[in-house]
């Protein structure tokens, strides 16, 4: 089984850049984040044409999370995260796909920090922290992935020391990560390449991705049934080479 995650980072935009990734690599799951559509505006006709079921819960210009799978529709078990009713970002959508729980999630930016964005972030975090541990107590195996915007630690970064003020690399933040983390899920890309540099993002200014000067972002957090399945990691890197692509590439994993 291979599970990706893809921020698109506008999915009217790149659906030609997306279309081709899916039909070259075949994922039985995607997770995608920053679709910048309303729900009406998802084109559900392009993605079940490439062989794809979706469900997605899309916002206006912002945000927006999908999963895609070629085995059947995602049967929905929530959209949205406990704990505040008020929050009306479109940045959590959980499934069931072949018996695994599919947490995708798009977590807030936070900058400038420090300052309300740099809060809201915070306090997504401790919310995600404490679904999270609902969703280990469960027992169920179960994938939460996305664009969790921080880096764990100073080898998930470029030149850390030019990120130091940064929402998604500020103390709280990577502490907050590892909080979630050492309630007992596994960082797989981190697990399979424990030493090598990986990035999944790279700016378009200043010629980042000829550089190589990016981050790591976006990740996957597998519970313990799970993580003793994993089998392959990695990022199609070459994805956000191609034209029009998104800033993000697609992170995958694959499961025995």
């Amino acid at each position: 089984m291979k599970i990706a995650t893809y921020n698109v980072n506008g999915i009217g935009a790149r659906l030609p850049v997306l279309l081709r990734w899916l039909g070259e690599t075949r994922p039985d799951v995607v997770c995608l984040q920053e679709l910048k559509a309303p729900q009406e505006k998802f084109p559900e006709a392009e993605i079940s044409a490439a062989g794809y079921h979706a469900i997605w819960h899309g916002q206006k210009s912002w945000n927006g999370v999908a999963i895609l799978a070629r085995s059947g529709k995602p049967v929905e078990v929530r959209r949205g995260l406990p704990g505040d009713d008020e929050d009306t970002h479109s940045r959590y959508i959980e499934a069931t796909i072949d018996g695994i729980v599919i947490g995708c999630l798009y977590l807030p930016n936070g900058n400038p920090a420090p300052g309300p964005k740099f809060d809201y972030k915070l306090q997504w975090f401790e919310r995600l922290t404490l679904h999270a541990a609902a969703l280990l107590e469960s027992g169920k195996p179960v994938v939460l992935t996305g664009d969790y915007n921080v880096m764990p630690t100073e080898k998930d970064v470029y030149k850390p020391e030019k990120w130091v003020d940064d929402a998604l690399f500020r103390p709280e933040v990577r502490a907050a990560f590892h909080t979630l983390v050492a309630q007992g899920w596994t960082d797989a890309v981190r697990h399979l390449h424990p030493t090598e540099t990986i990035y999944t993002f790279w700016d378009y200014f200043r010629n980042a991705y000829g550089r190589n000067a990016g981050l790591r972002i976006d990740h996957f957090l597998l519970s313990p049934t799970v993580a003793k399945r994993l089998t392959a990691a990695g990022v199609n890197k070459d994805v956000r080479g191609w034209e029009k692509s998104s800033d993000h590439a697609p992170v995958w994993i694959e499961l025995a």
